[in-house]
């Protein structure tokens, strides 16, 4: 019975989100600013007004204001990487300020939340730089966290975030016998070997891609088909990297225990270091040369020797890796592409399709908008709070998910354009539903940091591919899969979730002494940020009828269908 009353009250939960969400609204207050209200933040001034050109070019309107139910349990999934406890939502309900959303932006952004705000961008971040994949003995996780967490605690300026992640020397690993730990260096020292070779490939097309936005692996073997890359620039880039060595260190065992990242003088292929030059093949079997040479054409010294200085004083060499985080932070690229990055993370699309592919081939939806963004990021001193406040605090950030026959083909899922008339619904992130079955649950997380990330790490382990893309990525399965939809309904973390053992969260509730309309009330709130519509109270109520009082088991069977709706796996 307890089977089939889940299934059924399931499949009443687990329909297409469109239909429930529009029950979404039941106990919220109405939005208390308006639609055009920039909050006196002339940065948020200039996205509404520029997006509400592309909305007026496409003839389509904008839907309605999401609710303040709607809007805090997006901003939390967010900013902070899971949804809003009962009580924050509760306080953020009851506050009748009309600034109350900047308020709780500045909350999520101020030393309130800094740790859980430093853990979510850590999650972010450890994705986009080294993968989910934990199998790559070359590259210290913990490490990697722990520099991100304090990267993102301080708010450090992206430009230097950039470069100490470009420029990085030292060990991967955080051990009390290896000296000179940087958790920087794990950045590059998975990337620097291909094949046994250091020829720093991966290297190469991370660094352009991400913090330039340029996707040049394809021009590795050849010039790209519909583009203006050439082969001789992906080579010249890469030179950059020729005087980096990822060493390995061993510590007695035959497995890799760490790596050292150093610099070292570099002789060139042809032994010359005076002009080290490097040579690749083109597609006819010919040979060329490539120095040192960015992207924009820029040149430096084509010596492979690290600065020094001459007995007559005279300085010579250059620290390739120095000099190319100086023309990552000059071009106008850097800038663009995390701005478009972030605001691919907020509003589920970037101006480009894929985020990191910028340039003349592949033009953004609002040009004029990311050009603006980007100048302004670059005049607040790359300061990415700042930027997350502008995006989260804009009108199409804060539209409702249910889109209007004014804007009903505005679907880039279609292939079309984003015009951000309305928010585009997603799936969490594995990472954001971790988190959030943790914070719904009310589970225990006081343990320290690096046994929470490896407890993570095991979890999410389940969802990753092991073997990667061309690029050297790795793959996931967490996108509604079989695999994923069996997790939810039978995995250890949904068991845990609906546990009904003493002093568990089910438990609590049971025996609150509240109604059973209470009760019921405080599981729809712990997970979707809404009371029940009146129709899953009264399936509820059938439940409790058919479990004969069993107020715990009927619990149990609401909460299981409640945590596996698509309302619940869904950012809306």
């Amino acid at each position: 019975m307890i089977r089939w009353y889940r299934g059924r009250l399931a499949a009443r939960v687990f329909r297409p989100f469109v239909l429930v969400a529009v029950l979404a609204a039941i106990g919220c207050l109405p939005p208390l600013a308006a639609a055009d209200d920039h909050f006196g933040i002339p940065q948020v001034k200039f996205i509404n007004e520029r997006i509400a050109v592309g909305w007026e070019d496409a003839g389509i309107q904008p839907s309605a204001p999401a609710t303040d139910g709607e809007w805090c349990r997006r901003i939390h999934l967010d900013v902070i990487g899971r949804i809003p406890t009962s009580d924050e939502l509760q306080r953020f309900l009851a506050n009748t300020s009309p600034s109350k959303r900047p308020e709780l932006v500045a909350r999520l952004l101020g030393d309130e939340y800094v740790d859980e705000y430093a853990r979510n961008w850590t999650d972010v971040w450890t994705t986009v730089l080294i993968g989910r994949d934990v199998a790559n003995e070359r590259v210290s996780r913990p490490g990697m966290r722990q520099y991100l967490r304090r990267a993102f605690s301080k708010n450090k300026p992206y430009d230097r975030f950039m470069e100490e992640l470009v420029t990085a020397t030292g060990a991967t690993a955080n051990r009390k016998d290896i000296d000179g730990f940087n958790g920087a260096t794990n950045f590059l020292s998975g990337k620097l070997e291909e094949m046994g070779v250091e020829n720093a490939v991966q290297a190469t097309a991370k660094t352009a891609q991400i913090f330039l936005g340029l996707q040049v692996q394809c021009t590795q073997c050849h010039n790209h088909p519909f583009n203006k890359g050439k082969q001789n620039q992906f080579w010249e880039m890469n030179a950059f990297f020729r005087q980096t060595r990822a060493l390995r260190r061993f510590d007695g065992s035959r497995d890799v225990q760490w790596v050292e990242l150093v610099d070292e003088d570099w002789a060139g292929e042809g032994g010359n270091p005076e002009e080290a030059e490097l040579y690749y093949e083109l597609r006819n079997g010919l040979m060329k040369v490539a120095y040192p040479v960015f992207v924009d054409g820029t040149e430096i010294s084509k010596s492979g020797y690290l600065p020094g200085t001459m007995e007559d004083g005279t300085p010579y060499g250059a620290h390739r890796r120095k000099e190319l985080a100086k023309l990552i932070k000059a071009s106008p690229y850097f800038p663009k592409a995390i701005v478009n990055r972030v605001w691919s993370h907020f509003l589920g699309y970037g101006f480009t399709k894929p985020v990191d592919d910028l340039g003349e081939h592949n033009p953004p939806s609002h040009p004029e908008l990311l050009d603006g963004l980007a100048e302004r990021f670059r005049e607040q001193s790359f300061d990415l709070k700042e930027l997350v406040r502008w995006i989260v605090l804009s009108r199409p950030y804060s539209l409702s998910s249910r889109a209007v026959a004014a804007n009903a083909k505005d679907d880039p899922a279609l292939g079309e354009k984003p015009k951000f008339s309305h928010f585009y619904l997603r799936q969490m992130q594995a990472e954001q539903l971790y988190e959030s079955l943790l914070t719904a649950t009310q589970a225990d997380k006081t343990q320290r940091a690096e046994e929470a990330a490896k407890k993570k790490d095991q979890w999410l382990s389940q969802f990753v591919i092991a073997f990667g893309t061309d690029e050297g990525d790795d793959a996931t399965t967490f996108n509604g899969s079989i695999p994923q939809v069996l997790m939810m309904f039978n995995g250890d973390l949904i068991k845990q979730a609906t546990s009904t053992g003493k002093g568990g969260f089910l438990d609590a509730v049971a025996t609150s002494g509240a109604s059973a309309k209470a009760k019921i009330d405080t599981l729809y709130i712990a997970a979707l940020s809404r009371k029940p519509s009146a129709k899953e109270v009264a399936t509820a109520n059938a439940i409790l009828k058919a479990r004969g009082g069993d107020v715990v088991g009927a619990l149990q069977d609401i909460w299981w269908a409640v945590l596996n709706s698509n309302e619940f796996i869904i950012n809306h």
